[in-house]
């Protein structure tokens, strides 16, 4: 028998990593505080990631069809996106520390809740309120990490973030995959919970106090809108929506497409995160070096092949071409990434990083949110039923060509969007 690392040691292993990473490549910043902020981020990504490979499982469980199951990842991204740009209101005004652990008191309550839910329609209500806390995790980790760092490392603290970000991606369906077949998938919420207890006693010990005197801006959401900043996060938003069509779709294709067990799966889906891992910080650092338009046009080029490949690629050389596929598709998202959280954080004021980092968060998230229902409905149309259980192998790699030649479509469609928006900057005077 062959051995497999237990879920808890993957964990301590990544939160390891995670320690390294931020102490190696932010060493002028205080790894203390970027500790429980790498955290509250991993906890964020690992609740989206995680739910994903439970699908089927969930589907068998409660005897559900795929549209009724897939409302547990839609309503955790639902909520997130309706409370992110509140969360980054509130930590502007109350306080960034505050709010966030307010977030993570939440998130682990909402993680108990998950794991005893009796009912599909509970376990969703549940989800929904672990997707609220995880608001105020991604947006505010985001903000008081601009704040920490310096003007010439904006670049690395944003690489930083996705590189932990990515961590979570992988640990989900890695983690979910083992736990599944063990304790069912009610493991994947109890693993949560110390994981969430852990990211608030390290916030409350050991990020600096807010400031006695908060002044947030008193702009409204509209009023900091450009042309800019909107083409920015629109942009942000298609990327968001192929990359989440990919933790949809995946599952489905690997499991019934090619017959891989759960276990199987989850480790082949944990590729492109890995992969994230060790290139976020350098992607980063690339970003400091050669700034961010560059860096953009060439992070969605890639996006765009990656989309591309997983239209063909995976029906002519099965997992390897999935693999393949995916490696570019990520190398360009973290590309992307870095490049477009530095541009929109570069600039913008201490008053006002609660809420541009909770724009930020709402373009991506609406992205998900999209990437799970409209990219999730194109692929259950490919397949032709509802009942993936019951589709054929050929069904499944079909409605998967169709899918990805609508998400590379998008692709294209963001990279003209990113260059009228360089073209109209440079007809300013």
């Amino acid at each position: 028998m062959k051995w497999q690392p237990a879920p808890e040691t993957m964990v301590r292993q990544g939160i390891k990593l995670m320690e390294r990473t931020a102490r190696r490549s932010l060493n002028n910043m205080q790894s203390t505080n970027i500790i429980p902020l790498a955290l509250a981020m991993l906890l964020a990504s690992l609740g989206t990631s995680i739910a994903n490979v439970a699908l089927p499982t969930l589907a068998e469980a409660f005897s559900a069809p795929f549209p009724k199951v897939q409302a547990v990842v839609v309503i955790y991204l639902a909520a997130l996106t309706v409370s992110v740009a509140t969360a980054g209101k509130l930590g502007d005004r109350y306080g960034l520390k505050l709010m966030l652990i307010a977030g993570l008191a939440t998130y682990a309550v909402a993680s108990v809740l998950c794991a005893v839910a009796p009912t599909l329609p509970l376990l969703i209500c549940a989800r929904a309120l672990q997707g609220a806390g995880a608001a105020f995790l991604t947006t505010l980790s985001m903000a008081l990490m601009r704040q920490t760092a310096s003007e010439a490392r904006i670049g690395r603290a944003m690489g930083m973030l996705a590189t932990v970000s990515a961590l979570g991606t992988a640990l989900g369906p890695s983690v979910g995959g083992l736990l599944i077949p063990m304790t069912g998938w009610r493991g994947i919420f109890w693993i949560q919970i110390p994981l969430s207890v852990l990211a608030l006693a390290l916030a409350v010990k050991m990020l600096p106090a807010d400031s006695g005197k908060i002044r947030a801006s008193s702009l409204s959401f509209l009023a900091l809108m450009n042309w800019s900043l909107a083409s920015n996060l629109l942009v942000n938003a298609a990327v968001a929506a192929v990359m989440m069509t990919t933790l949809v779709v995946g599952p489905f294709l690997l499991g019934i497409g090619f017959r891989l067990t759960a276990t199987q799966v989850g480790f082949v889906m944990a590729v492109g995160p890995v992969l994230s891992i060790f290139i976020g910080f350098p992607s980063g650092r690339i970003v400091d070096a050669l700034g961010s338009r560059r860096v953009l046009t060439t992070g969605l080029a890639l996006l765009a092949a990656g989309a591309f490949l997983l239209a063909g690629l995976p029906q002519r050389l099965g997992v390897a071409g999935y693999m393949l596929s995916i490696m570019v598709l990520t190398s360009g998202y973290q590309l992307f990434q870095s490049a477009n959280n530095t541009a929109v954080l570069a600039e913008s004021a201490s008053d006002q990083r609660g809420m541009i980092s909770g724009l930020l968060n709402l373009s991506r998230n609406v992205g998900l949110i999209i990437g799970a229902s409209v990219m999730g409905a194109i692929f259950a149309f490919g397949v032709g039923t509802e009942e993936f259980a019951h589709a054929a192998a050929s069904d499944i790699v079909s409605a998967m060509r169709l899918t990805f030649l609508v998400a590379a479509g998008t692709m294209l469609v963001a990279i003209a969007i990113m260059i009228e928006r360089h073209a109209s900057a440079g007809r300013q005077p």
